[in-house]
């Protein structure tokens, strides 16, 4: 059988959310005591919920109409099953610390030391050990991130996406948005918000999926994000 390592976070009301993007709250739509006419229950059994909160919730990926005005007919119904689809590989950037750029030679040294080589069409995932560091604090949205000039490293890698454990690919104020644009004008994409990237750290290539739902113009979308060892 083969091991899934499940990558993406809960989803629940109140949960921390990029600063000006929707917030998370989930509330019974209706209850199967409703449904069968029990009014004297003092348990509320949930047979639908309502989910309130924006595309960019949680463990989700970017869509490349999202990064600049000028991609806007690239939504994420329209990109191809095969950028969610990859094979994948984690680097270890745990050394880097709040607000701490992510360059070139970090990602070089990373590879050297795992001894692997980014491929085209790779997930390239970068632990940071922030997530077990920060989620729920007001660290949170101060993570590490990476720099311009890493985000076209990456690019010219020729891969699918990269991944990262805080709630922006870049340093806010810093890099983020030139990350975004970067992603955009060369037609790859991030997922943000990932979890329990220290259990691929020395495991070398896995199967890394992180399907989408089909949002009609959606400019992302929360994923079920996981890696897959094959026995």
């Amino acid at each position: 059988m083969p091991e899934i390592i499940d990558l993406s976070q809960e989803i629940f009301s109140g949960m921390p959310v990029f600063p000006g993007l929707p917030e998370v709250e989930i509330t019974v739509h209706a209850s199967h005591e409703q449904w069968e006419g029990m009014s004297d229950n003092d348990i509320v059994s949930p047979a639908v919920h309502r989910l309130t909160m924006g595309e960019h919730t949680g463990t989700h990926v970017d869509a490349i109409n999202h990064m600049a005005r000028e991609h806007r007919g690239q939504s994420i119904d329209t990109m191809p099953l095969t950028m969610f689809y990859t094979e994948g590989i984690c680097l270890d950037l745990s050394h880097k610390t709040l607000h701490e750029l992510i360059e070139p030679e970090d990602l070089q040294h990373a590879l050297a030391v795992a001894k692997l080589a980014i491929k085209p069409g790779d997930t390239v995932l970068l632990y940071t050990d922030h997530y077990r560091r920060a989620f729920g604090t007001e660290d949170w949205h101060s993570g590490p991130g990476v720099s311009v000039a890493a985000t076209r490293w990456l690019g010219e890698k020729k891969i699918a996406a990269f991944g990262v454990e805080t709630a922006s690919p870049g340093v806010r104020h810093v890099s983020n948005k030139e990350v975004h644009h970067i992603c955009g004008e060369m037609g790859f994409t991030h997922y943000e918000n990932l979890i329990n990237l220290h259990q691929l750290i020395g495991r070398g290539r896995f199967r890394f999926i992180g399907l989408p739902l089909k949002i009609r113009g959606g400019t992302g979308s929360p994923v079920r994000a996981v890696a897959v060892f094959e026995e």
